[in-house]
């Protein structure tokens, strides 16, 4: 059952590396905060229609939630814009690499301090060695 997960991750990875190409072209064409800003757009328009027929929860429970849990959104912006940016001058994969690499950085402190909610998981040396071995590979790809 947990390989059904590992393939959707794995496939979340592909889809980025194509949206990061896909947008990085549009923004050529219409500029690079628009670019981000159809993303936005379109996926609130699917996600709506999607919230509409299938949603079994209670949006209107935002109001109640943590005022920090709402800073996704945000996030989901310079994370997008900043992909948008940079592909066209490093590339998708280098940018994919270094996407990775702070994924992987930020994880480990944030589970390390256990913040955000998230389950407690001391950084260890295996950890730490697999974010070296990224840097090395980012530099390696560069």
């Amino acid at each position: 059952m947990r390989f059904i997960f590992y393939a959707l991750a794995l496939l979340a990875g592909a889809a980025l590396s194509f949206e990061g190409a896909i947008y990085a072209e549009l923004g050529k064409s219409i500029g690079q905060i628009e670019t981000s800003f159809y993303n936005f757009f379109m996926g609130s328009i699917i996600m709506g229609l999607l919230w509409i027929f299938f949603g079994k929860g209670k949006l209107s429970y935002a109001l109640e939630a943590p005022k920090w849990s709402l800073l996704g959104g945000v996030l989901g912006v310079v994370y997008l814009t900043s992909i948008i940016v940079s592909v066209p001058f490093v590339g998708v994969g280098i940018t994919m690499v270094a996407v990775i690499i702070g994924q992987l950085v930020m994880s480990m402190v944030i589970e390390h301090f256990g913040w955000l909610g998230s389950r407690r998981t001391k950084v260890n040396k295996e950890k730490v060695f697999a974010v070296l071995s990224m840097i090395i590979a980012l530099v390696l790809i560069n």
